[in-house]
């Protein structure tokens, strides 16, 4: 793949030619990476392709997608370059590897969940769904980009109730703003501060294995 991102691929351990697959991209948080991620969805990774994205910015022993002017305000012209290049690298990656284009989730937290709601917004229904943990949608998102109907998109979306970060006044607004958007809205808040718990990991493991039931892969497994 011809990309700025650095990123890790696990395929199903059993490929079978000929066969798609479901697919969960991993947008880790800023001055995280991507293997960081990989802990979230191992569970997952005999039925689904797993492809964690790494920030193409340093930042200390990490990396991000984008910088930040201040806390909540992202360099303009770097978030909309990532928002573009992430979508092409979906793209590319759907055309490289056995995955469905159907069945494709993003999994954010932080900065990569910002990016993931946003990617939803602009690529709608060509995504089957995303978790975002702990992030929020800039205004000039909602205001300036050509948004796509997510009626057909699957939304998890969690914040830590104690969030020193992200005041979890904020994932109440993205839950009022996707409530009026997307039919299919699981949102639920943790008792934590900004990070994952196992119980929020727990769940959206669990919606992810639900939303993907209807998909040949579980139906395979369940015989």
């Amino acid at each position: 793949m011809n990309s700025v991102y650095e990123y890790d691929v696990h395929l199903p351990s059993h490929l079978e030619p000929g066969r798609t697959y479901p697919a969960i991209f991993t947008l880790h948080g800023k001055g995280s990476n991507e293997r960081n991620m990989y802990g979230l969805v191992e569970s997952l990774s005999d039925d689904f392709i797993i492809i964690g994205i790494r920030g193409n910015l340093r930042l200390g022993a990490g990396y991000q997608y984008y910088e930040l002017k201040s806390l909540g305000n992202p360099v303009r012209d770097l978030f909309d370059q990532a928002a573009v290049q992430l979508e092409a690298f979906i793209k590319e990656a759907t055309a490289q590897y056995p995955i469905d284009p159907q069945r494709r989730y993003l999994l954010g937290f932080s900065q990569g969940a910002i990016l993931a709601m946003t990617l939803a917004l602009t690529m709608g229904n060509q995504l089957r769904g995303i978790v975002a943990l702990n992030g929020y949608v800039p205004g000039f998102v909602k205001d300036e980009y050509a948004l796509q109907s997510v009626e057909q998109v699957a939304f998890f979306i969690s914040h830590g109730e104690y969030d020193s970060v992200f005041p979890v006044s904020i994932g109440y607004e993205n839950e009022a703003y996707f409530r009026e958007l997307a039919p299919k809205l699981t949102f639920k808040t943790y008792k934590s501060d900004h990070g994952v718990t196992e119980e929020n990991q727990r769940d959206f493991l669990q919606w992810i294995k639900e939303d993907a039931k209807g998909s040949f892969i579980y139906k395979r497994s369940e015989e």
